[in-house]
């Protein structure tokens, strides 16, 4: 099956990207995963790109994943603009949990992955981690993102926060037509297996969108012009890479544009992406990357319509 038959099952199955050109849909932003330094990352691309006239928060729809369902929460608030967003990335990052994917837990993953038969069955594999994992109280870890998060309301822009179901496997997108509450999506969506403790919304448990994707960025199929923001570029069989989402979607007709950390920016990341120390320098090395992007990013952004 070819990338763009792909996009139009996933629009089916979750019945999110469905029909979007119906409601007037033509741009779409895309956040991915990436923990404390992919979300001080974005925000400084965010801001970098809006310095250069690229106003991304103009997006008529917004797909956040993990760190990205963060940003995309407070950037779809309305009660920050890209440079307050970025500016809340630097100094002291008071509040925040120390956390770290270690080598152990990454290893597991590995094996988990290569003895799952298709990709359903490795996130519920990774769901049973998840749900077996002493990581703490759920109550500790929502009230850090209820910290974090400048409005528990969702917004009336189309914004869409993903996760996956801990027990079953299958993948989630929430809206504000959900029935989920904006807080207990995002914290379902940030709930790194085995790091963070699963999030409940309904009686069901639900653990990080990213392990599905690293960006999900297929959601944003039917979509005129799309721009992914992604701090984790790698993928796999299983896990499609945010490249080969965005392939799709531009063999479907799309026009997107898929900004990965530079160099300087992966050195900035540092060891352990979920280090609230990492959110500072990460930050920077964002704001400076997105001079890269900007001429190609206005480009796009600013193009014809769709017709």
């Amino acid at each position: 099956m070819v990338a763009a038959d792909l996009l139009r099952q996933t629009a089916v199955t979750t019945g999110i990207a469905e029909g979007r050109s119906e409601m007037g849909g033509d741009t779409a932003l895309v956040l991915g995963g990436g923990g404390l330094a992919g979300v001080g990352w974005e925000c400084g691309i965010l801001y970098g790109l809006a310095r250069a006239g690229v106003d991304l928060t103009t997006a008529d729809l917004v797909v956040g994943t993990s760190a990205g369902s963060v940003v995309g929460a407070q950037l779809t608030s309305g009660l920050l603009g890209p440079q307050e967003l970025y500016e809340r990335q630097l100094g002291d990052p008071g509040g925040e949990l120390p956390a770290r994917l270690g080598a152990g837990l990454i290893a597991r993953y590995a094996v988990t992955m290569a003895r799952s038969r298709d990709a359903t069955a490795y996130r519920r594999r990774i769901g049973a981690v998840a749900l077996a994992a002493d990581t703490g109280p759920e109550g500790e870890r929502r009230k850090v993102l209820e910290a974090r998060l400048v409005s528990h309301e969702w917004p009336r822009r189309r914004f869409v926060v993903t996760a996956v179901d801990a027990l079953t496997g299958e993948f989630r997108a929430f809206d504000r037509e959900s029935g989920a509450g904006l807080l207990d999506a995002v914290s379902a969506s940030c709930a790194v297996p085995g790091v963070w403790p699963p999030a409940t919304i309904g009686g069901r448990r639900y653990i990080d969108g990213g392990v599905r994707s690293a960006t999900n960025a297929d959601l944003a199929a039917g979509y005129a012009r799309v721009v992914v923001i992604a701090p984790l570029a790698l993928g796999s069989a299983l896990v499609p890479s945010p490249a080969a989402q965005a392939a799709g979607l531009r063999e479907a007709g799309a026009r997107v544009l898929l900004i990965t950390p530079s160099p300087a920016a992966r050195k900035a990341f540092g060891r352990n992406v979920l280090d609230p120390a990492r959110r500072d320098p990460a930050a920077r090395a964002g704001l400076a990357q997105a001079v890269g992007h900007a001429a190609e990013a206005a480009a796009l952004w600013s193009g014809p319509p769709r017709t």
